[in-house]
């Protein structure tokens, strides 16, 4: 009935809109993703996968993700590392016509610190006001990463902070929330005190639908733009073109690095005898055609994935490989002394048979594809893989001694670390396999303490293969790579979206990045 109600009300409006010549249109509807679980606050997490909107950030990344300027108009790091000081725009104000100042970011930092939000600012020791248009950030070391929050996290202001801030958010951003009803839609209109560039859409109303309801939406004409899984975009939709915008939206297989025997402090078990064994690894990597996965399971809507990072200006482009070779494959196992001691084309070392479980989400259909398929391809290696969907609850508990697929991705590097440094091992979803190598360690290290970046950027892709070691496939392959997902809009075929970076871990929102860019061709 919701439903109906809003396509009743877009059918208007797009009704309307024609009526008032759509030459000049100012007004989308849009279906790109799921409501926000926590509102508009940056505080919170809004923001961290796409545009947050409603409010502006100090830095952001133009669309070869180089760092460029937004309220910030420079910034210089200590030799140290440890003190970052930001100099500010003075003509930014706030939705409600206050000026933006260096309080209000100090206020911003300091509340997102203590508010447990996706955003790790534990590095963060103080923040001080030098003046009204200059704050310094105080690390307890030096960390290059620390970059990341600077790009991500909306500024709010602090004379308009309160609990119910998430909704109703006041911002310096392009666009300003004016309604939300919760469960169905918000509508956001430009922000006429915005100090950048003016949006050309005056307004957009964001229905929140699943990929199966927003392709509906489409269909039925009743939005500018609706997100879509692979599994649709064979289908073509009257008046609108299917855009497939590249991602690091990445999936792959964690193995367990290390023999059994130990648990967690849970009592869960941790490793797993055959995937320690670095020639199961490494013959697995080899064997799979990733194309073939993109292809047939992607529709081929995606990239082949060798890294946690390819595209990204921190990802080592050696560390891909030629893959689907199954002679190398089995002479990686046969140089390992795995052979079929029995005929039955099962590979065993002594005791051990070469035989695992590779877990995925239940009911996530593009991963139980992937962990099907790849147990197809390779069964001829003599290596047996029995596929198991779980809930999340189950995996969390069995991930540290079984193969699982996963999916990660993100504009920032520090994703690097907490999948590979030893430090991670065990904490959360990082590093679920327990894996460690001092050398990688210390390249993960030496990025982390880098000043800048750009410094950082030579330990980061070290760490993935020196031309002796790393964690890539070419190294220790604590994890076999297998797909990067391209995010698949149906867009109005007058619908003008810019240029589209390469999006991070997350479909929908982050195409929200460059909004600001759109325009209405009628040509």
């Amino acid at each position: 009935m919701v439903l109906s109600l809003i396509f009743a009300g877009c059918a208007q409006e797009k009704n309307n809109q024609a009526e008032n010549n759509e030459t000049n249109k100012e007004e989308l509807v849009l279906a790109v993703g799921n409501e926000p679980e926590t509102g508009f606050d940056p505080a919170l997490g809004w923001g961290q996968y796409g545009s947050p909107l409603f409010q502006s950030t100090l830095l952001k990344r133009d669309n070869n993700l180089k760092i460029t300027y937004d309220v910030a108009t420079g910034y210089d790091v200590s030799q140290d590392g440890k003190t970052w000081t930001v100099k500010l725009r003075d003509d930014v104000l706030f939705s409600d016509g206050q000026p933006l100042t260096a309080e209000d970011v100090k206020f911003t930092f300091e509340t997102a610190l203590t508010s447990g939000s996706v955003l790790d600012l534990n590095i963060l020791e103080s923040v001080e006001v030098t003046d009204a248009a200059t704050v310094k950030f105080h690390l307890h070391h030096a960390n290059s990463t620390f970059i990341h929050s600077l790009l991500t996290l909306g500024i709010i202001p602090r004379h308009a902070y309160d609990d119910h801030y998430a909704e109703n958010p006041v911002g310096s951003g392009p666009f300003k929330l004016v309604q939300w009803d919760k469960g169905q839609q918000i509508i956001i209109e430009r922000n006429p005190e915005y100090y950048g560039t003016k949006p050309y859409f005056k307004k957009i109303t964001f229905l929140f639908l699943n990929e199966d309801a927003a392709f509906a939406a489409a269909k039925a004409g009743q939005v500018d733009m609706a997100y879509i899984p692979a599994s649709f975009s064979k289908n073509s939709v009257s008046g609108m073109r299917l855009e497939a915008v590249q991602s690091v939206d990445n999936r792959g297989i964690m193995f367990p690095y290390v023999p059994s025997g130990e648990k967690t402090k849970d009592g869960f078990a941790i490793g797993n005898d055959v995937t320690a064994d670095i020639a199961i690894r490494k013959a697995i990597n080899v064997a799979i055609d990733r194309q073939a996965l993109v292809d047939g399971i992607l529709e081929g809507h995606g990239t082949p994935g060798y890294s946690v990072a390819d595209g990204l200006p921190w990802g080592n482009e050696e560390t891909k490989i030629k893959d689907s070779n199954l002679k190398h494959a089995k002479e990686i196992l046969a140089n390992g002394n795995w052979k079929d001691e029995n005929d039955d084309g099962l590979l065993e070392k002594g005791e051990l048979k070469a035989e695992i479980n590779l877990l995925y989400p239940a009911g996530d259909g593009i991963r139980q594809s992937l962990a099907i398929s790849v147990a197809d391809m390779v069964k001829p290696l003599g290596i047996k893989i029995n596929v198991e969907g779980k809930s999340w609850d189950e995996i969390e508990s069995l991930m540290h001694s079984n193969a699982v697929i996963m999916g990660w991705g993100s504009h920032d590097p520090l994703e690097i670390y907490n999948l590979f440094s030893g430090k991670m091992a065990g904490m959360e979803y990082y590093n679920a396999g327990f894996y460690k190598n001092e050398k990688v360690d210390e390249y993960l290290e030496k990025a982390l303490a880098a000043i800048t970046e750009e410094e950082a950027l030579e330990y980061w892709k070290k760490a993935q293969w020196d031309g002796m070691t790393g964690f890539s496939s070419l190294g220790d392959a604590p994890w076999a790579w297998l797909v990067n997902i391209d995010h698949l809009y149906l867009v109005n075929e007058k619908l003008d979206i810019g240029e589209q970076r390469i999006q991070p871990h997350s479909h929908g929102w982050p195409i929200t990045d460059n909004l600001v860019d759109w325009k209405w061709n009628e040509e």
